[in-house]
């Protein structure tokens, strides 16, 4: 078995035109997959430089392997099952800011530079007023990325030529947003003048982007094998579901320097990300907040099997489909062609999702993923959405603890004064208290759900029923 390396695998060099704040399993699989894709495809004729945003990474392992690693790519593509390998060539170096602070400063210098990339987690995009410019490196992401806007710009005289298109991949709502306002803070703090200020107005753009794809990351149980089917010593190897979709908030111009489109990704260049958002949140992470609770009282673990199964598959095409699809303001076929992709994906043979692991924390999930649709839906069809109702009904059974049928312990898990309000609430042993004392609790909606018409009576019914007939028999009933 050979070591992976430049030496040993035929691969292709590429100009250096992105530098990649991050350099782990999301943006691997993700973004170097598609300039990848790109570059065969389309003659983006580009690779990256990763720089390690914090003190701690895996450049050094990024290296080692001369910056090769293989994507798995697992799961059903319009119902045929793939299970592939793809050797990604796109990086050519890793930097580590902190012990190479001057190489990390000089991508500023090289004129083909023109985009950067960063995931960075969702506590990455923060403003840290105890950061100064002549820091080695600044300690927060959007620091580190003003030092480099501004050495730039004094390396080129404010040539507005030399400006960069800045794709932020943080998963926080209008993350372009967040970290264009933060390096305004940075200029504002650093005093770096009005000059350079304009410069990165008029040159620059800081573009919000939504991203989406399943990467379980370092495949530990399948590792031997891949390397067996390589052959290769690929320490690095990243597993991501086939599935992928980045919305990006940006002009056309853009989308003609970024050509994903014409490597046939699915890559959305967009007025406003905000309508893909909300299909996200509501067809993908909406069904699946109601669907763990649904699932697991009818006997069922698993995420996949949930889908498989005669009733609860059922109950989750109705919740999708009838229910969550038509409080939505996109094309039909779009957001049909979404929910057949976000099914396909529930069903990835290769991914056993636990339904428990969606369970944590259901009531702030229900309040920002499925609340939104219920009240849309009551709105707009004069009726409670039957399937949403039962949904929030079997999270507050869930949370009364206790065993299902088949002897398994319910352990929910939430904020204490969460789990302190439902013990003391399903103490009482009252289903309408229940039903009153969860939907009138202002810490977790943020007002009284109580007002809703019709709403407590139809939590009540469905706790009734989960309590008398069981969670199978109450689905059935709504179909």
């Amino acid at each position: 078995m050979k070591e992976l390396n430049r030496k040993t695998a035929q691969v292709n060099t590429y100009p250096e035109r992105v530098i990649q704040f991050g350099e782990g399993n999301f943006l691997r699989a993700f973004v170097d997959w598609i300039i990848y894709n790109m570059n065969e495809k389309a003659d983006f004729n580009s690779s990256v430089v990763v720089v390690q945003p914090i003190e701690k990474g895996m450049v050094d392992m990024l290296n080692e392997q001369d910056n090769l690693y293989h994507v798995n790519l697992q799961g059903l593509d319009k119902g045929k099952v793939v299970n592939d390998l793809t050797l990604i060539d796109v990086i050519s170096r890793s930097l580590n800011p902190y012990s190479q602070n001057e190489e990390f400063m000089k991508l500023a210098d090289q004129p083909e530079m023109r985009f950067v990339i960063s995931n960075t987690t969702e506590a990455g995009i923060t403003f840290d007023p105890s950061c100064k410019l002549d820091d080695a490196p600044a300690s927060s992401y959007p620091g580190k990325l003003t030092q480099l806007l501004y050495r730039r710009f004094k390396t080129f005289n404010g040539d507005k030529s030399k400006g960069l298109i800045i794709f932020p991949c943080e998963l926080i709502f209008l993350n372009g947003h967040k970290l264009k306002e933060t390096i305004y803070q940075y200029i504002e703090l650093w005093g770096l003048g009005e000059e350079f200020k304009t410069w990165f107005e008029e040159a620059c753009g800081v573009y919000a982007t939504l991203v989406d794809r399943i990467v379980p990351g370092f495949p530990r149980k399948d590792i031997d094998a891949i390397k067996e089917k390589l052959q290769y010593n690929d320490n690095l190897v990243v597993q991501a579901e086939i599935f992928h979709l980045w919305v990006i908030e940006a002009p056309q111009e853009v989308a003609k320097e970024f050509p994903a489109d014409k490597a046939g990704l699915n890559v959305l260049f967009v007025p406003s990300e905000a309508p893909y958002h909300e299909r996200k949140v509501c067809l993908l992470n909406g069904p699946h907040t109601v669907l763990s609770p649904v699932a697991y009282l009818s006997g069922i673990n698993i995420v996949r099997e949930a889908c498989e199964h005669p009733v609860v598959g059922k109950y989750i095409h109705k919740v999708m489909y009838d229910e969550l699809m038509e409080t939505l303001n996109l094309p039909k076929d779009e957001l049909i062609k979404f929910a057949d992709d976000v099914l396909e994906r529930f069903n990835n043979p290769f991914v056993d999702h636990a339904v428990t692991s969606i369970m944590l924390n259901s009531f702030p999930k229900f309040e920002t993923r499925d609340l939104p649709g219920l009240k849309t839906y009551l709105e707009r069809k004069g009726e409670l959405p039957q399937g949403l109702v039962l949904g929030l009904a079997a999270i507050i059974t869930y949370y009364k603890g206790g065993v299902r049928a088949d002897g398994a312990e319910i352990v929910p898990n939430d904020a204490p004064e969460i789990m302190n309000l439902l013990k003391e609430l399903w103490a009482t042993g009252d289903t309408e208290k229940v039903a009153q004392g969860v939907l009138a609790a202002k810490s977790i909606w943020g007002e009284d759900l109580n007002n809703i018409p019709g709403l407590t009576a139809t939590v009540k019914a469905d706790l009734d029923s989960i309590q008398e007939k069981g969670m199978l028999e109450t689905v059935k009933a709504i179909l």
